[in-house]
C-alpha cells in the first residue's frame, strides 16, 4: 500500500485571547500529531478578516481569507478542533467559523477534540457538542477527545502542561487523528 501523501493536519482555535489556553493546547496536540509524521498548522482566526455567513447572498462574495480558510480547511486531512468552554458549550467564534463551512471542508475527515475550561468540569459540554457538529458534517470524530479543567492553572508561562500524563492525553489526540487519517489516505 501506498500512502497519497503526508498527512496534513490543522487545528482549529475557537479562543482569540492573547495567551489563550486553548492555542497551548492545540499546539501540544500538534506535537503528538508530528510525531506521527503529519505536517501541521495551528490556525489563529486573529489572523483572517471574516464575516457572518448571512452578510453576503453568494459565497464568492466572502473575502479572501474566508476562501483561504475554507482551502486549508478543505486540504487537510485531519482536523482538531479546540474551544475554551463557555456558559456550557463551545465559543461563539468557533462556531462563526464553522458556519462558514461545511461538507466540503469536513465531509470524510478526522476530527479530533479539545476543550478547556476554568472550572473543575471541564469542557464536557463544548466538547459533546462539538462531536454532534461533526457527525453532522459526516466527519468521523474520534472517540478520544481531551477536556483540560481549571485550565489557567494547567499550563505553565511557555504553554506547556504540568501534569505529563495530561500532557500525553492531549498529544494522544493528535497522534491518533493523524494514524486514522493515515488510514483513509492508504490505497491500494
Amino acid at each position: 500500500m501506498v500512502i497519497k501523501n503526508q498527512i496534513y493536519v490543522v487545528a482549529i482555535c475557537g479562543s482569540l485571547r492573547e495567551g489563550s489556553t486553548t492555542h497551548s493546547a492545540l499546539s501540544v496536540a500538534l506535537t503528538g500529531a508530528e510525531e506521527e509524521g503529519a505536517k501541521v498548522e495551528l490556525i489563529d482566526l486573529r489572523e483572517y478578516r471574516l464575516i457572518f455567513q448571512s452578510v453576503v447572498s453568494d459565497e464568492s462574495d466572502y473575502p479572501p481569507d474566508v476562501h483561504k480558510l475554507k482551502a486549508k480547511v478543505k486540504r487537510a486531512d485531519g482536523i482538531l478542533l479546540g474551544t475554551p468552554e463557555y456558559h456550557g458549550s463551545f465559543s461563539g467564534v468557533l462556531k462563526y467559523v464553522l458556519d462558514l463551512m461545511g461538507f466540503d471542508e469536513f465531509e470524510k475527515k478526522v476530527i479530533g477534540l479539545v476543550g478547556v475550561s476554568g472550572g473543575r468540569m471541564g469542557a464536557v459540554n463544548a466538547l459533546s457538542m462539538l462531536r454532534t457538529v461533526g457527525a453532522s458534517l459526516h466527519a468521523f470524530v474520534i472517540p478520544a477527545a481531551v477536556s483540560i479543567p481549571h485550565a489557567s492553572d494547567a499550563f505553565d508561562a511557555n504553554g506547556n502542561l504540568h501534569d505529563p500524563e495530561l500532557t500525553e492525553r492531549v498529544k494522544m489526540v493528535g497522534r491518533e487523528v493523524t494514524q486514522i487519517a493515515t488510514l483513509y489516505n492508504k490505497r491500494e
